[in-house]
């Protein structure tokens, strides 16, 4: 239960404005208009060239790694959502220690996680641009970055990495049906996002 009534869809898209002409779509919708959803994994589309096939998880992990990082870069803190009730996870003593020692990073990412115990840990906010994401798959993913790098060792390069990670749990997943509506935002989205054609593991999108 988090703070807020209502909440974003998980994908947190909305659906396109109303038809555009033919020639109008060209040239502002690159990527077409969707028809399909392929195999609980794929968007196919049509555009004035022919038939465009997306990985839509892979796609979506691009948009919402750029809007991470973005936030991140203008304003040195994600937005964290409270949560109503704190999420609690089964730690291992290092994932406990590592909370502890690397709270202020975590602080930053949009995690509040703090030690109930020994082998127990709360996690009180998450990162308001992941309202979807498992909290203890994220944790965990995290977490272990955290312990293999060291806060000392968390350069540029290494945030990056955290925020790719963050945005793989935060994509939508392969097998979850998609709106028309919705898988068209997504191709608007993927216009308006820089590098959208490899996901941030360099898979095509």
């Amino acid at each position: 239960a988090t703070v807020s009534v209502s909440q974003p869809s998980p994908a947190n898209f909305t659906p396109p404005a109303a038809d555009i002409p033919a020639a109008a779509e060209e040239t502002i919708w690159p990527l077409g208009r969707a028809v399909a959803q392929i195999h609980g994994v794929y968007i196919l589309a049509e555009n004035a060239q022919g038939m465009v096939v997306v990985d839509m998880h892979a796609a979506h992990e691009r948009i919402v790694y750029e809007r991470l990082k973005s936030a991140l870069t203008t304003q040195d803190q994600l937005p964290a959502q409270p949560l109503l009730v704190p999420h609690t996870l089964a730690a291992t003593p290092q994932e406990v220690a590592t909370a502890e020692a690397e709270r202020d990073i975590l602080m930053a990412l949009g995690l509040d996680i703090a030690a109930l115990g020994p082998t127990t840990l709360a996690v009180r906010s998450r990162p308001a641009a992941l309202p979807q994401a498992d909290l203890s798959e994220l944790s965990r993913s995290v977490l272990a970055e955290l312990q293999a790098v060291g806060s000392s060792r968390v350069v540029e390069r290494t945030r990056d990495e955290l925020l790719a990670t963050m945005a793989c749990h935060g994509a939508v997943r392969a097998n979850r049906r998609l709106s028309l509506g919705e898988m068209d935002a997504l191709l608007r989205d993927m216009e308006a996002t820089e590098r959208a054609d490899q996901c941030n593991h360099g898979r095509p999108t």
